[in-house]
């Protein structure tokens, strides 16, 4: 299937070769009969405009040719590739003789121009109803030309004007493409930063609320630490006035004690109640 397609596109290459040869042979022929005296009247398509067309079917040729050129490595048999390459060089000297007839062609024209100025300005030298009618219509012809290239000269201007209005157009247009490429960046960029600021500022909050908890945190421990501090110096002041009580007490029975032991051991016998008691009271009293 490849292969017909192949083959299709080689049959329409040297069809549209054909066609393309063909107009730019009559366009060469045209360029070769303008300027002649008789047939110049009629002739409704300018030497620069003719030439313009034949160098177009030339490139036409020259693109077919290219064409061909790339499809002969696809043909499918030895026969066709044969053929396609007996074709380019056929083509190539038929472009080869296009070009030379379209300079003989031009040099025929300028010839042909040069004999009908000629005959022109003789019979503008002569006498006679013709020559009168000849002046008066090169007269009004010059008069066209004239206008015609004031138009054209204005129409050059205006074309100049346009394409450097174009031109500037484009340089705004590219300086916006720019700004927008600026701004989009510029776009991008702040909503990385806005990104980066929310997350910075709900960081910053929960910093302060986790400062907040440790403060109260802090608080709340210095305020336990110093109950706890509070509890056991006031028991330990409790357990020191018991200590001292208890302390006390004991020195206070110890005390006791001795001093029951120093009364039972210091107790006077109880004796009788003899005369000789009363003999010794006195001594006892002196004594005492």
């Amino acid at each position: 299937m490849a292969t017909d397609i192949v083959v299709e596109e080689f049959n329409k290459t040297k069809k549209d070769w054909d066609e393309a040869y063909l107009q730019t042979l009559a366009h060469i022929q045209a360029i070769q009969q303008y300027g002649k005296s008789r047939s110049n009247a009629g002739n409704k398509e300018s030497l620069p405009r003719l030439n313009g067309l034949a160098q177009d079917g030339l490139a036409m040729l020259s693109a077919a040719q290219f064409n061909l050129d790339l499809l002969v490595p696809q043909l499918p048999t030895d026969d066709h590739i044969q053929n396609a390459q007996l074709t380019l060089q056929s083509w190539n000297k038929q472009i080869q003789s296009l070009r030379s007839s379209l300079r003989n062609a031009n040099l025929q024209a300028k010839a042909n121009m040069r004999k009908a100025a000629q005959e022109e300005r003789e019979l503008l030298l002569g006498g006679g109803e013709e020559s009168t009618a000849r002046r008066r219509n090169l007269q009004t012809k010059a008069g066209m030309t004239s206008a015609a290239e004031s138009i054209t000269e204005s129409l050059r201007r205006t074309r100049q004007l346009m394409v450097q209005e174009v031109e500037r157009s484009g340089s705004t247009l590219m300086a916006f493409e720019e700004s927008t490429g600026v701004l989009k960046k510029a776009e991008s960029e702040y909503k990385g930063h806005v990104s980066l600021l929310t997350r910075t500022r709900n960081l910053l909050s929960t910093m302060k609320r986790q400062d907040v908890l440790d403060r109260i945190i802090l608080t709340v421990g210095f305020l336990l630490f110093s109950l706890a501090v509070l509890y056991v110096v006031s028991k330990r002041i409790g357990i020191l006035k018991l200590q001292r009580k208890v302390v006390g007490a004991i020195k206070a029975g110890m005390a006791g004690d001795a001093i029951n032991n120093v009364v039972q051991v210091n107790e006077p016998v109880v004796v009788p109640n003899v005369d000789f008691d009363l003999n010794l009271e006195q001594p006892m009293h002196d004594e005492l």
